[in-house]
């Protein structure tokens, strides 16, 4: 069951609508082959679900309305008769409505997983990925690199004297700063890139098919930036970045992690707001630029 679903969420709109007509035509034929004495309104369900759930709510209802007039009109082949001609029509809006029902249940309990599965990805307060979804985006770039070399760069940012900010503004402010931060950098990078905040006044960029001299290029702007909206707010925050640029890949995504809070480490004990990049190749190199 788990493997159809899959294949199912992997078509296009259009080849999930066509199935569920498909269906809807196959059941007719069924109905008015069996006679109307035999009730197969179970099976239109999958059909109306199918599109409720992986289209949307519209496409839901008009394969409702198609699944209850194909009912209605298999049954009248097949000789159904009622004592007054109201009854059919009765009929086929009760069908209609049962399968409203179901449409609409679905196409809610959908978008209630996705908001819950996108919480579940986003740090409450920035509104940019967590750990927890970042980890995995991570070990994914890592294994992409195994196969295809391409290098791609890590980028762990911490925030100089964020402490005395919340000491002097207060956390509102402290807040603000985190929330200014990781819009700064989310409106600056690729769409291709993946931004998190790791946790206190510590945020990651996921930089793909991206070198060392691109990414310290990079990083350097985007440093700027931030400078810059510090300084527009009035804020005595800079930032220690450290870069890892991997030419082959890590043994781990924790590994990497690691080396990237390493060079900002580096930074933090050389003054601070500063910029220090490593590249992780097969001799497991470091370069300073």
């Amino acid at each position: 069951m788990q493997t159809l679903l899959e294949k199912l969420a992997g078509l296009n709109s259009p080849a999930v609508f066509g199935i569920s007509l498909g269906c809807v035509m196959v059941m007719g034929l069924i109905d008015y082959a069996t006679g109307h004495e035999y009730s197969f309104s179970i099976f239109y369900v999958f059909p109306v679900a199918l599109v409720a759930w992986f289209i949307n709510a519209k496409t839901g209802a008009l394969i409702a309305l198609l699944s209850a007039i194909v009912w209605d009109i298999s049954n009248r082949l097949a000789g159904e008769q009622f004592s007054h001609p109201a009854i059919a029509y009765w009929n086929a809006a009760t069908r209609f409505g049962f399968f409203i029902i179901i449409t609409t249940l679905l196409t809610r309990l959908r978008q209630v997983l996705e908001h819950e599965r996108a919480l579940s990805r986003t740090d409450y307060l920035s509104g940019v990925l967590n750990s927890r979804a970042f980890y995995p985006l991570v070990a994914a770039e890592i294994e992409r690199q195994q196969r295809h070399k391409h290098p791609f760069s890590l980028v762990y940012i911490d925030l100089d004297n964020f402490k005395s900010v919340n000491d002097i503004f207060g956390h509102t402010t402290g807040d603000d700063l985190l929330k200014t931060v990781a819009r700064t950098i989310e409106e600056n990078s690729r769409t291709t890139d993946a931004v998190a905040r790791l946790g206190g006044d510590e945020f990651a960029i996921l930089l793909i098919e991206t070198d060392a001299g691109a990414a310290q290029l990079t990083i350097e702007r985007m440093q700027a930036l931030l400078l810059a909206a510090m300084r527009r707010q009035q804020w005595p925050v800079t930032f220690s970045i450290g870069i890892v640029t991997c030419l082959v890949a890590p043994p781990s995504v924790d590994t990497l992690i690691q080396l990237a809070d390493a060079q900002m480490y580096l930074v933090k004990g050389n003054g601070k707001n500063n910029i220090r990049l490593l590249t992780y190749t097969a001799h497991h190199s470091l370069y300073r630029i």
